[in-house]
């Protein structure tokens, strides 16, 4: 492609009212975070000289998601060509090629959209580019009419005729204009269809009408998914799994069964990285290379190092750093802790808030006692320490390297280095106190 400038315009002005929902629906996530920031992210790619987002009313956080790229406010939603004219302050006196992008669109590709840029920069000059699909069920989309001298016009599927309605060429919105004639091509849409809205459609005729040609790129149904209801994002979800799944496999890691393994699309996997089923990979996961992680774990905002092993059924939450070769085990929940290289924390333990030195060994049922209803304190865990099961540390505290702690111990002051430390209840035991309990019991029920 020629190096001619860029600007893109985001339409996201869409109340979603099929989501049913008081949150905008390009905020609604799909792999972990917003589909508008999918396609940002996307477009930034082609690095655009400039952008803007069309938002409606009260649609700040919106402006919070794109940020730091302006948002303008379409205050009366009346048709896609309207919601364009509001972007004309943000692109004044641009005249390179536009692009119209839907915040609900977001599994669009940088490929397809440069091969919409390509055509609109071809020998050709057309004034309009429109990438179009075959979808499987056409439903209400508008129909692109082609012909010999190339894309003739769109028809909305409410204006169309039967015989229209047949054409299988569907209209995605998706669009790529010459800057130097989108205003005049805008200033002459009118309102006079079945919905009465302004449609960025009837550029297409106008272009046409003023002796321009346009045409049209095809693009793949899928990439072009629009997201309406909850349903929709169910499908575009399933879409971005299985690639995303793929992308991991591609990348050297082996998913025992792929279709119950969800990811974000932040996740990062290592080479040699073996997931069973039923995994969850929310924000902010990186996994290094040679980790095994077993069945039904749950993994967001935490780093895995090199040759761990964690689950099944155990949580990483958010500051979790699990170290090299260290082990997690089963029903054991790790937050804002790091676990040092070596240490096994292998079940029913909870550690939160603390420092798991490396080579130590948490005993099950083991629990960091960091909230105490007010504040959050550290726990410190030095290196090869052993801390029995059912220990109770309460924060703040630390236990020096080597130190051991018995079983069943409530620890609530420093232990040194090297050092035992037994705080529980002396053991008492009454002799034949059992057996006369019974007997007593007996007498009663006889």
């Amino acid at each position: 492609m020629t190096s001619r400038k860029l600007a893109v315009i985001v339409l996201a002005a869409g109340m979603g009212t099929r989501m049913k929902s008081a949150l905008p629906k390009v905020m609604h996530p799909i792999a972990g975070r917003p589909m508008i920031s999918h396609l940002m992210d996307t477009v930034s790619g082609l690095a655009p000289d400039r952008m803007v987002v069309v938002v409606g009313p009260d649609m700040e956080r919106i402006g919070a998601a794109v940020a730091p790229v302006p948002t303008v406010v379409q205050t009366e939603r009346l048709g896609t060509g309207h919601a364009v004219a509001q972007a004309r302050a943000a692109l004044e006196g641009f005249d390179g090629d536009v692009l119209v992008l839907y915040g609900d669109t977001p599994l669009i590709t940088r490929p397809t959209l440069e091969r919409l840029l390509a055509e609109r920069r071809s020998p050709r000059d057309p004034a309009v580019v429109v990438l179009g699909f075959k979808p499987d069920d056409p439903g209400h989309y508008g129909r692109l009419v082609v012909g010999a001298e190339g894309l003739k016009a769109i028809i909305e599927y409410r204006d169309a005729t039967d015989e229209q309605r047949e054409n299988p060429l569907c209209n995605s919105g998706v669009m790529a204009i010459d800057g130097a004639r989108l205003w005049s091509l805008i200033d002459r849409v009118d309102n006079k269809n079945a919905k009465g809205e302004y449609y960025l459609t009837d550029v297409v005729a106008l272009a046409r009408g003023d002796g321009a040609c346009c045409s049209h790129e095809e693009g793949d149904p899928t990439e072009l998914l629009g997201i309406n209801s909850r349903a929709e994002q169910a499908v575009a979800e399933a879409v971005l799994q299985r690639q995303l799944r793929e992308r991991a496999m591609e990348g050297g890691a082996t998913l025992a069964d792929p279709a119950t393994v969800w990811f974000s699309w932040d996740t990062r996997l290592g080479q040699d990285v073996v997931v069973g089923p039923h995994v969850v990979f929310a924000p902010g996961v990186t996994v290094g290379n040679g980790v095994v992680i077993k069945g039904f774990c749950h993994f967001e905002g935490c780093d895995v190092a090199d040759g761990a092993t964690v689950g099944p059924f155990a949580r990483l939450r958010p500051g979790a750093e699990i170290g090299e070769a260290a082990h997690i085990g089963n029903f054991v929940e790790i937050k804002k802790a790091v676990v040092e290289a070596g240490a096994k924390v292998n079940h029913l333990t909870y550690i939160g808030d603390a420092r798991i030195g490396a080579g130590a060994n948490i005993g099950a049922g083991t629990i960091t006692c960091n909230y105490d209803g007010f504040n959050k304190s550290f726990t410190d865990i030095g290196k090869g320490a052993f801390i029995g099961s059912n220990t109770a540390l309460v924060a703040p505290v630390k236990v020096g390297d080597g130190a051991i702690i018995g079983a069943g111990s409530v620890i609530t002051k420093e232990v040194g280095p090297g050092a035992l430390a037994v705080a529980r209840g002396s053991q008492m035991e009454l002799k034949g106190w059992a057996d006369r309990f019974r007997a007593q019991h007996s007498k009663k029920e006889g």
